[in-house]
């Protein structure tokens, strides 16, 4: 279970519980903070506030190994080496997973800048999900997405909630919400959070 208690920083103020197997949908107006709240839970961000894995501070796991458990999927997925295989600790072993995205198994040899919005969405959700995290942070992940490609994402990530890893998954798109969400939290413009019915 991720704990969120009283997380401050900027104009966000929340405190929540997502259980394990569980998905919350986040929505909320652009610049409401739906960023800011996953990058904060990531520990990517500076943040106040008592933020808790199964029980363990946050403060008390390494940043790394924290990033590990609880994994944060930019919309737009950050990307450092020239071909997409160098992102992958183990290229062979995300294969499966890139084809059922709907990607060819050579596109390890692409280099990213040929990469069009939607396969740089896909080849990062592969590469989060290659880590098996406790909690994914998904931040608009099909925002770029034909409608095909976006469901088979909900599917992937469905089959991970079922196994019992929590996600938070932000989404502008309502019809989305309902279909990933097991509970919808909105963020108003203060910075805080309502729970709404699905």
């Amino acid at each position: 279970m991720l704990t969120v208690g009283a997380l401050t920083r900027l104009h966000i103020s929340v405190s929540f519980e997502l259980n394990d197997g569980e998905c919350i949908a986040l929505q909320g107006a652009s610049g409401a903070g739906k960023t800011l709240l996953l990058r904060a839970i990531a520990d990517l961000d500076p943040n106040e506030g008592a933020i808790k894995l199964d029980g363990t501070l946050r403060e008390a796991v390494p940043a790394p190994l924290w990033r590990r458990q609880v994994t944060y999927v930019a919309a737009e997925p950050g990307w450092w080496a020239d071909t997409v295989q160098e992102h992958f600790t183990g290229w062979n072993d995300a294969i499966p997973l890139v084809a059922r995205l709907g990607l060819p198994p050579d596109c390890g040899t692409w280099q990213i800048q040929r990469l069009s919005t939607g396969e740089k969405q896909r080849l990062g959700l592969a590469r989060a999900l290659m880590l098996q995290s406790r909690v994914l942070l998904l931040d608009e992940p099909t925002s770029a997405l034909d409608a095909t490609s976006t469901a088979i994402v909900e599917s992937m990530v469905a089959e991970r909630i079922s196994s019992g890893t929590g996600v938070i998954w932000s989404t502008h798109d309502s019809a989305q919400a309902r279909r990933v969400g097991s509970r919808l939290f909105v963020m108003g413009a203060g910075g805080g959070i309502e729970e709404h019915q699905l």
